[in-house]
């Protein structure tokens, strides 16, 4: 299977510029750029999804720059509906730099910014070397602007179609790329860029786009969507990133092994028949998991990860560590104990319980736990020597509400 296939296959590519570009493709030998613009300090999964086609155009010969948008970042790419807020210089310039880094960890290419570039056009030259070259009928008619227009868009968001325009041409004319990939909701962008350089050069480059990574209700992996698993793990544990795709959608799942490893036709094809004949194995989940943990954070913390799981899922939570334990139960209630304390007084004062006879029911009913060990006697002291490394207690009431107590 050439490479073009294989995209197609996995479902990686939407929209071509060109027909000449499959072929292309299939040869090698093309500098390509992808981009982001740095409106968090950390790339999402959404980004990896993306990102990865750089991977696989590069074991297949072609040249990739990721591009990092510290100057389009502080205009904003038109959003379907509402224009972006905007960010500061600081905050652009923060971002910038944990972007590069994760880019330079997880893909080892060139990371380019285009502010470099940007910081230095006045206005004037703006609109005589680039704003000439485009016509406001042919920029209305792009998608993403069409649909603004009923709410109104603004003219700095308008603009954004040239900058990222002006990014191709100046990669193209500085570093020789005649290849533009990014995501679906980037094509009125790609194509306008394609017409610049034609226009200002009589040259011809390419664009693809990939179809957007979205969850089986057709959201968006993203920050904006609310659900962003965050490629750095002190912002989305490996634990948190494994019970998500452990979880995801038998229907899902087959896809997200297309677009996220490196796996072959044959192997994801013999997990799809263990996801139809044996679901409840999730052997594809599973194997989802591994690679995209391993790809990110390496070997350790998939085990880690699943030392988690298995450990909050039998019970075993004295195997954990406390920053283990602080990974399992992030999302859970805590509260700081500062003293040695009654059971009773605990209960109330952190809102375990409503009222003193409700705690005294939970207990005789022995449906009070601390780190696993139940407690009947409402006279018992709880004291920092019962805490896992003296410092973290897990107080369990019923089957499933958790609390996290720390000794200060």
């Amino acid at each position: 299977m050439n490479l073009y296939d294989e995209l197609v296959w996995r479902g990686l590519i939407k929209d071509i510029s060109s027909d000449e570009l499959k072929e292309k493709l299939n040869n090698g030998g093309l500098t390509f750029y992808i981009g982001t613009d740095p409106t968090a300090d950390s790339m999402h999964l959404g980004h990896l999804s993306s990102f990865l086609i750089s991977k696989r155009l590069k074991k297949a010969g072609h040249n990739p720059i990721l591009l990092i948008g510290g100057a389009t970042g502080l205009i904003g790419d038109p959003r379907p509906t509402t224009e972006r807020a905007m960010i500061t210089k600081d905050e652009v310039s923060k971002n910038f730099d944990g972007l590069k880094k994760q880019a330079e960890k997880f893909f080892g290419f060139e990371v380019v910014n285009n502010y470099d570039w940007a910081k230095d056009i006045n206005f004037i030259d703006f609109l005589r070397d680039y704003g000439k070259y485009f016509n406001i009928n042919y920029m209305l008619d792009k998608d993403i602007i069409r649909r603004r227009l009923e709410s109104g868009i603004t003219y700095t968001e308008f603009s954004y179609m040239i900058m990222q325009a002006m990014d191709f041409l100046h990669l193209y004319e500085e570093k020789g790329c005649t290849l533009q990939v990014a995501g679906s909701d980037q094509w009125g962008n790609i194509t306008a860029g394609i017409d610049l350089i034609r226009k200002k050069t009589r040259k011809e480059v390419y664009g693809f786009t990939m179809p957007l990574v979205t969850t089986k209700d057709g959201k968006k992996f993203g920050k904006s969507e609310g659900n962003a698993l965050w490629l750095d793990k002190n912002k989305t544990s490996s634990y948190e990133m494994y019970q998500y795709l452990i979880n995801v959608e038998d229907e899902m799942v087959i896809d997200y092994l297309k677009i996220f490893t490196f796996l072959s036709k044959e192997e994801i094809e013999l997990l799809e028949e263990s996801n139809k004949k044996e679901p409840h194995l999730r052997l594809a989940h599973k194997k989802l998991a591994h690679e995209i943990i391993t790809f990110l954070h390496g070997e350790d913390e998939y085990d880690r990860a699943i030392k988690i799981s298995e450990a909050l899922f039998s019970g075993n939570i004295n195997s954990l560590s406390q920053d283990e334990l602080k990974i399992g139960f992030k999302d859970v209630p805590h509260f700081e104990i500062t003293e040695d304390t009654n059971i009773l007084d605990l209960l109330i004062n952190n809102s375990i319980c409503s009222s003193k006879r409700e705690a005294r029911e939970f207990l005789s009913s022995g449906a009070i736990s601390i780190n696993e060990q139940k407690i009947t006697d409402e006279n018992f002291i709880v004291t920092r020597e019962m805490a896992i490394e003296n410092e973290i207690i897990v107080i369990r009431r019923g089957k499933k509400k958790n609390y996290i107590g720390m000794f200060n």
